[in-house]
This record gives C-alpha cells, sequence and structure tokens, in this order.
C-alpha cells in the first residue's frame, strides 16, 4: 500500500488513556456489547457469541430484521444502516447465506477511545487479528473519520496496518477499499476488509465476513440496461409481502432479476448457496461446520415455485439476458420468459389476483424517443385490464408527476436509493383479498 499522508491530531494532556481494544462481545445483541477478558493479537478463537452487524442499503433495515427474526436469529438494534446481532459462528454463516436483503456481515474485532495516534497505534497493536487474517494473507482498509480529533483517515490507516503486519506474519495491506455503493470489485481477489471508523474519538474495527457484497448470488452475468440489484429486488418483494400465494408479473424484466429473486423466494432457496463467503478464510474456519449449514440449506429447498412468476420485456437482449441468469440460478422452470410489448400484457389471463411489480424505465425519455408519460398511462391501463384482484408495486425516482399518469392511488411503502439514485417503491393499496380466493 502507499505510504499515506502523515496527519496530525490536536495537542494532548499525557494522561490520555485508552480503552480495550479488543473487548469480546456478551451475549447480548445490543450495538455496545459488555467488555470481555481482553484477547491478544494472536487469539484465534472466538467467544461464543460475536457482535455483528448487516450492513444494508437505506430504508431496508427493518426488512433485514424482519428477516433476521424469521431465521431465529437475535435481533438486537435496528439503525438506518443497519441491524445489530450477537451469533455464533454457524449463525454468522447462516446469516450469511439466506439474507437476502443485506449488503454485508461485519463482525466487532475491537471498539477503544483513540484521541491521539500514539494511543490508537498502541490499541491497533492489540486487536485480535489472528481471527480473521492468516499468516501471508491480503488485507483492504476501509477507514472513515467522523467528529474526532483523529480525523485524516490515510494517517488513520497507516497505524492500523501497522498493527495488522506486526502481528500477522507475511500478512500485506494491499489497497484501501471503496464504500459499498461503488460495488468494490476488488473482493473478488480475496483479500479480507477491514472496516475502520472513528467517530467522537472511538475507534470501532470490524472485519467484513461476506467477502463480495451479499448481491452477488453468483447467477447473474448476462446483465441489460441500468441492472437492479439483487438485494434491492428482493426488498422490493419483502415489503410487497409477496409470499408466492399469488402470481408475479414484471412486464420491464430487464435481466430479470425480479423475478428471479422472486422464483428463489417462492421455493425457499437460499440465495448465498452458490457462492463463497470471506469467513470460510479465516483462520481454523470449520469446514465440516459450513458444509452442514449448506447441506441443510439445500435440503429445504422445494422443488417448484408453485404460482405463475411471469417476466416481460420488449427487448430481445434483455430476454435473452433473463434465461441465461434464471438458467444459472437454477430457477429458469419456474418462469415464463417472453418478448413482448407492455401493452400485450394480460394480466385476467395469469390469474384473477396476482402482483404486478417492476422498475419501470425513468428519466427524461425511454429508447426510441418515447415519451415515458405514454408508457406510464399505459402500466395503468394494463392494471386496471387485469381486474380488482390485482395490485402495483413500481420502484421509481420520487417523481409524482410521472407516476400519476397511470390514474391509481398509490403510497410509498419503501424509501431507498438504486445506483445513487434516491427512489421509492410505490404501491397500490392493494384489495382484502376473498376468502378462498386462488391465483
Amino acid at each position: 500500500m502507499p505510504a499515506p499522508r502523515k496527519g496530525r491530531a490536536p495537542r494532548q494532556r499525557p494522561t490520555q488513556q485508552s480503552a480495550s481494544p479488543s473487548a469480546s462481545p456478551s451475549a447480548s445483541p445490543s450495538a455496545s456489547p459488555a467488555a470481555a477478558p481482553r484477547a491478544t493479537p494472536t487469539d484465534s478463537s472466538w467467544p461464543e457469541r460475536i457482535a455483528a452487524f448487516a450492513v444494508c442499503a437505506p430504508g431496508i433495515a427493518p426488512l433485514v430484521a424482519a428477516e433476521c427474526a424469521s431465521l431465529g436469529l437475535p435481533v438486537g438494534e435496528v439503525s438506518a444502516a443497519g441491524v445489530s446481532l450477537a451469533l455464533t459462528l454457524p449463525e454468522l454463516f447462516r446469516l450469511n447465506c439466506w439474507s437476502r436483503c443485506a449488503s454485508r456481515v461485519l463482525v466487532r474485532l475491537a471498539s477503544f477511545e483513540a484521541r491521539d495516534f500514539a494511543t490508537l497505534e498502541k490499541a491497533a497493536g492489540r486487536v485480535p487479528w489472528a481471527r480473521v487474517v492468516c499468516a501471508g494473507a491480503s488485507v483492504r482498509l476501509r477507514v472513515t473519520c467522523r467528529k474526532s480529533r483523529l480525523y485524516h483517515s490515510d494517517a488513520v490507516a497507516e497505524r492500523v496496518a501497522r498493527g495488522i503486519v506486526g502481528a500477522i506474519r507475511g500478512a500485506q495491506v494491499v489497497a484501501r477499499a471503496r464504500d459499498d455503493e461503488a460495488d468494490d470489485e476488488d473482493a473478488a481477489g480475496g483479500a479480507q476488509l477491514i472496516v475502520v471508523r472513528v467517530d467522537h474519538d472511538r475507534c470501532t474495527i470490524s472485519a467484513d465476513s461476506s467477502g463480495a457484497l451479499l448481491h452477488r448470488r453468483g447467477w447473474r452475468l448476462a446483465v441489460a440496461k441500468a441492472p437492479l440489484r439483487e438485494t434491492l429486488a428482493a426488498g422490493m418483494l419483502a415489503a410487497m409481502r409477496w409470499d408466492g400465494a399469488v402470481p408475479l408479473v414484471d412486464p420491464f424484466c430487464g435481466s430479470g432479476t425480479i423475478g428471479i429473486e422472486a422464483a428463489l423466494r417462492a421455493r425457499d432457496m437460499a440465495p448465498g448457496l452458490a457462492r463463497r463467503f470471506a469467513l470460510e478464510e479465516w483462520p481454523h474456519a470449520s469446514t465440516a461446520m459450513y458444509a452442514a449449514e449448506r447441506e441443510a440449506a439445500r435440503a429445504k429447498a422445494k422443488p417448484h415455485a408453485g404460482v405463475a412468476i411471469v417476466l416481460r420485456d420488449r427487448d430481445a437482449g434483455a430476454i435473452a439476458a433473463a434465461r441465461a441468469n434464471a438458467a444459472r440460478a437454477g430457477v429458469l422452470d419456474d418462469l415464463v420468459i417472453e418478448q413482448g410489448a407492455l401493452s400485450d400484457t394480460d394480466l385476467a389471463a395469469i390469474g384473477s389476483h396476482g402482483l404486478l411489480l417492476t422498475n419501470p424505465p425513468y428519466g427524461q425519455r425511454v429508447s426510441g424517443g418515447a415519451d415515458l408519460r405514454g408508457l406510464y398511462a399505459r402500466l395503468g391501463d394494463v392494471l386496471r385490464a387485469g381486474g380488482r384482484g390485482w395490485h402495483l408495486g413500481m420502484l421509481v425516482p420520487p417523481d409524482r408527476a410521472l407516476a400519476g399518469q397511470l390514474r391509481l392511488t398509490l403510497e410509498p411503502v419503501l424509501r431507498t436509493a438504486n445506483g445513487g439514485v434516491p427512489v421509492e417503491l410505490l404501491a397500490t393499496v392493494p384489495p382484502r383479498r376473498p376468502r378462498g380466493a386462488t391465483g
């Protein structure tokens, strides 16, 4: 790693003390676990419960908390950035493997007060790095500083890097990591990500247990224009409370992300089965334990979705991408994927009840110069023609004038971001489903 620029903290009183940096979490899942006996840089053993944090996109945290609870995991504090939990190692793997909405899962290694660089460097040398960094391993650092005397992130990174290479034989700090919104491709190289946050003079050091961002399920190689992240598609399904009981239609399917995530959900297939996680490369990782977790996940999968999931797009390239991705995800037989115009979508022929869930084009104009207002008006017509049993969820920027072209009563059920663009999931208020109705 290139030598970072030196930073200088303000003068400090010589009596400054640092808190224990390696306090292990207690069984409490709260954001501030109680202190435990001090660990050492060479300590590779884990406490029974590990302080973990499921990171997610804005607005998604309540959905992540709900899915954690459905997995039987002890949910702690829910904040805008994610969900705190106290997990065993098997549960940590389970969360990575099963979470449909989280971006990554961090585990806390240390938290301590640091008002000067001498305190920071000394504390960084005592972090139990051997829990997550093997001899000779590569490490990436992501450092943020906020409202602290140590405000220079490069200088903080330099001190933490010294702690790592001093504790782990042959370890190399190879790069500074970008933020998750940039979809850090460097994770594919296998370097362990360490996240350092200095906030109000408290330094928290965490290790990423996921590796590549969790939206990388392992099946999407073919993409259409403006691809939707899998985690956001799963969040849309969760926010609409779609459980596979009624058909689902996406008339602007692109590379098929919404429909594929719907099929995985309907079949109870763990989204992370086809990939590996960073925690599997940690020192003394239990191959047998993780293999057992994978086998248990495979055993839960249903053979078929059992519900109609229809993907349509007028673009032939998008349809080809959707089919290729669905095949890799193992759900091609659960989907109807067809090329066609929006106006040819016949919801009533699919069922008397259902959900039209989509990420329609937005911006000034769609390809070919068609006016978006006309496109959205046709979307409203298609929904009304399907009958009262159909309702809509669509992910769009907060442009109510455009949404008004549908001539439907819509309300936001989720506000988040897509590729850095603020978006909201607008939904029609679904009518109460008659008892005994079928899709």
